[in-house]
């Protein structure tokens, strides 16, 4: 039986596409309110595609100028180990190079190992200089 292939289609996933994929990717968890306010904020993402099924996405978030985070990285681990996180980051990196300004900060929290991917993309550790640092609200 053949594979059949994916497709990279550039759209924001659905709130559901979203929660699905977190937490399918072992992600920590929001309501859907959340994601769909979150989401409306998306400055470009990619999913990932396989006839009916969503397998994939990735997002990139900033202020449009200065600052900008890749975030969502997410692949069903059925589908892992065929190289679809790097396609995901090859999609958001070629956003990232031909639509921001060259003095565009662009950052991500990497999960171990992931920080491997990430490295393959020119993303190097900022420690010691600065300690990526969170907060959640509740």
């Amino acid at each position: 039986m053949a594979e059949l292939a994916y497709t990279v289609v550039k759209r924001t996933p659905t709130a559901t596409e979203y929660l699905h994929l977190r937490a399918a990717a072992g992600l920590s968890p929001f309501s859907e309110e959340a994601a769909s306010r979150g989401l409306a904020g998306t400055l470009f993402a990619v999913v990932l595609e396989q006839e009916d099924r969503v397998v994939g996405m990735g997002r990139l978030i900033g202020d449009g100028g200065c600052f900008f985070q890749i975030v969502d990285i997410a692949v069903i681990p059925s589908d892992q180990g065929q190289g679809l996180g790097k396609t995901i980051m090859r999609e958001l990196m070629e956003f990232v190079t031909g639509h921001l300004p060259a003095s565009a900060y662009v950052s991500l929290i990497a999960d171990v190992p992931a920080n491997r991917l990430y490295e393959k993309f020119g993303f190097v550790e900022t420690a010691p200089r600065s300690l990526g640092m969170a907060r959640r609200v509740g």
